[in-house]
């Protein structure tokens, strides 16, 4: 399989890169401390393209590589891994299920104006009774008339407390199990959408998480996106590609920690010379450059492996596994590296360990993608 990078993902590359540190970086630590949805920075995203990096031209995306986009979340998350999250949902999770599955009409009223950046989107599947078993929905949606009415809650959305557009997840039929799951589409605005306080979290903190309750929320027949029953899959076909970006922003998170760990080394003095002199320190480093670099081959490999057309599940859960438990594991030595100040806030190494251990959790446990993994060799 060939790595190498096209002359438009090189270019990626570099705008990213630059972009991220000239103007992400300098504002992580104010993000961190305040918990403020970074606007700004979604605002320069939006100019570049990379709200909608893989949606197709025709419907005002960028049409790029999936590879692409996940060299670009690495560089944003290497900045500022909220706004790391933030673009990958839009991406993965919002554009991504419309363009595969809606209709021309959806995609011209939604799918435009997300991938442009006009608009901002969350994906609504968790609930206080089922994250990893997804398939226990208890959001109701019923017909009435052209109208569908959805009750019920959702917790722990990304972008909920400033999301214009909302994919949601409900039964529809729930007797049939998660074979009565449909997906909608719904406007944020619309009545009965009512938005929790937002989640005081330890990491990611300027992602504007929060619950989202429906209380009599109507919604047109017609935004209603893949057919009724097929909610599950659109679900899960959805995070596949999720978990690359996840996958991508734990490189970036990794790769920061990495970067700070080395030039702190060789600063730190202690015992008359550079800590970077002793073996201890210079395992860890290698060790931590060793697992960053082939958790970034996975995540390619996946990236590679879903513009391809191919089934991908497997690389997308080998990624996001590696990947994760790379980010905080090479947190983890980062602090250890710069020993006391590794636990103060003025170092940047500590928002890195607070921020890595959420991409083990989020758009599926590592526990879940080792079942992933696990069935695909077993089957």
């Amino acid at each position: 399989m060939d790595f190498a990078l096209s002359e438009d993902e090189k270019l990626i590359l570099q705008t990213a890169r630059e972009l991220s540190r000239a103007e992400f970086l300098p504002k992580a630590e104010e993000i961190d401390e305040t918990s403020k949805f970074p606007h700004e920075n979604v605002a320069k995203l939006s100019e570049l393209g990379f709200m909608g990096m893989m949606v197709d031209e025709k419907w005002g995306g960028a049409g790029l590589s999936s590879l692409a986009y996940a060299i670009a979340i690495e560089e944003v998350s290497y900045a500022c891994a909220s706004t790391g999250v933030i673009m990958s949902v839009n991406n993965s999770l919002v554009c991504d299920p419309i363009e595969r599955y809606g209709t021309d009409q959806q995609k011209e009223k939604w799918l435009k104006p997300l991938a442009s950046g006009e608009l901002l989107g969350a994906y609504c599947l968790t609930e206080p009774n089922a994250g990893s078993d997804a398939s226990q929905q208890k959001t109701i949606a019923v017909p009435d008339g052209n109208e569908i009415v959805l009750n019920g809650s959702k917790n722990f959305i990304t972008n909920g407390q400033v999301a214009d557009v909302l994919v949601v997840y409900c039964m529809t039929d729930p007797s049939a199990g998660n074979r009565g799951i449909s997906c909608f589409i719904v406007d944020a605005k619309e009545k009965g959408v009512e938005l929790g306080k937002k989640e005081n979290t330890m990491g990611i903190r300027g992602s504007s998480t929060c619950t989202i309750a429906f209380n009599d929320v109507r919604v047109p027949k017609e935004n209603q996106l893949g057919p009724t029953g097929k909610g599950f899959n659109v679900a899960l076909s959805t995070l596949d590609g999720g978990r690359i970006g996840i996958a991508a922003q734990a490189l970036g998170i990794a790769a920061h920690a990495l970067d700070q760990a080395t030039k702190y080394s060789q600063e730190r003095i202690a015992f008359g010379k550079p800590i970077a002199e002793l073996q201890a320190i210079q395992w860890m480093i290698a060790d931590s450059v060793t697992e960053l670099e082939a958790a970034r081959l996975l995540v390619h490999q996946a990236a590679v492996k879903k513009d391809s057309g191919e089934r991908y599940s497997p690389e997308a859960a080998m990624a996001k596994l590696a990947a994760s438990r790379a980010a905080v594991t090479v947190s983890d030595r980062a602090v250890q590296i710069h020993g006391g100040y590794g636990y103060i806030k003025e170092y940047s190494v500590e928002r890195c360990y607070r921020d890595a251990k959420i991409t083990e959790i989020y758009e599926g446990t590592s526990e879940i993608q080792r079942l992933v993994i696990a069935r695909n060799l077993l089957k």
